[in-house]
């Protein structure tokens, strides 16, 4: 029996290579593309390690829709694409608002338009809580008024939002937008996890990081926010847990149970921690020191995000499997699998 093909964009990253793992151990064949901007060939390798199966994998820009063109060509049987090829880091896309405009919605383009011309129906967006903006109240639902993003990554996630809901309204494509918060932890085996190229963006590379000696020392990017401990909060989730969302979203799509064209999902464990939590939570789970210090704000931080994810347990019949606990000692695993091999 021919297994169900899924083109996974940015399939070797932090989202995306847990993601396939899930694909593989649900039966599926993903088709990874990755240009490896952000992503190691190493973790092919691991992929297989971990499931088995070795993907076929593609090293390919995206944004060229000529090399795009003919993966779609020598895939025409795929059955859906779940995208997470994207630039990400806040703090850069206010520095280089161009790059992350072009990068981010040609490519949501360039595969939208192949889509169409293969007749690929099902798309998986890995959208982001950004979307939301400055929220007024907590914990934030998919039915909130979209404010203003205050960074140039959360504005294209918006944009693209907005570009799968209008192209699902022509009736060819079903999409549905899965908007989460901070992914953290790793695989259990410890050879999957998130591996940053330069300084980490994220703040649990920092502290895994920070933790084994590469970074001397954590910064905490403001003290004075109107939270308990004046540190942002955040809703948390584990990369596995994400992953499994992806996968069930998939197989919503998939199974034709969606009722609209296009529809949105928040993903998270609806509980917010601060970051001074996390820093704590890491040390006690872990037995490990973090030497820290507070700088600035960090411009397009919001002081406080986490979400309901109410609607994707009762319609996706997805849910959270995994700990705050889980999440830091996998990271530390995964760190110190990592730097050990």
């Amino acid at each position: 029996m021919n297994k169900i093909k899924i083109l996974v964009t940015g399939g070797l990253g932090y989202i995306g290579s847990h993601t396939v793992v899930e694909l593989i151990n649900s039966g599926f064949e993903p088709i990874i593309v990755d240009d490896l901007s952000n992503s190691e060939l190493f973790i092919l390798d691991n992929i297989y390690k971990v499931s088995g199966q070795k993907p076929k994998f593609y090293k390919s820009d995206i944004c060229d829709i000529n090399s795009l063109k003919s993966i779609f060509e020598e895939n025409k049987d795929l059955k859906a694409c779940i995208h997470f090829a994207a630039k990400k880091a806040v703090g850069e896309s206010m520095e280089k608002p161009l790059l992350y405009y072009r990068e981010n919605l040609v490519s949501l383009l360039n595969v939208l338009d192949l889509m169409k011309e293969y007749k690929i129906h099902n798309f998986v967006f890995s959208s982001s809580a950004t979307v939301y903006g400055e929220p007024e109240h907590l914990p934030v639902q998919e039915t909130f008024p979209i404010k203003k993003a205050l960074s140039s990554y959360g504005s294209t996630k918006q944009m693209a939002e907005d570009i799968l809901e209008k192209v699902a309204a022509t009736r060819w494509l079903n999409a549905l937008a899965l908007r989460y918060f901070n992914p953290v932890g790793a695989h259990l085996s410890g050879l999957l996890g998130e591996l940053p190229k330069g300084i980490p963006s994220n703040l649990m590379p920092f502290i895994t990081q920070t933790a084994i000696g590469i970074r001397e020392v954590l910064t905490i990017f403001g003290k004075d926010y109107n939270t308990p401990d004046g540190t942002c909060i955040r809703d948390y989730i584990h990369v596995v847990d994400l992953a499994k969302a992806h996968v069930y979203a998939c197989n919503f799509l998939l199974n034709g149970k969606g009722n609209l064209p296009y529809d949105v999902f928040n993903i998270g464990t609806g509980e917010g921690y601060s970051v001074l939590d996390m820093v704590e939570t890491f040390e006690r789970v872990n037995r490990v020191k973090i030497k820290y210090k507070f700088g600035e704000r960090r411009n397009g931080d919001v002081a406080s995000i986490y979400a309901s994810s109410q609607k994707a347990n009762e319609i996706l019949g997805w849910k959270t499997e995994l700990s705050l606990d889980d999440m830091v000692k996998d990271s530390w695993n995964w760190e110190k699998n990592y730097r050990n091999q």
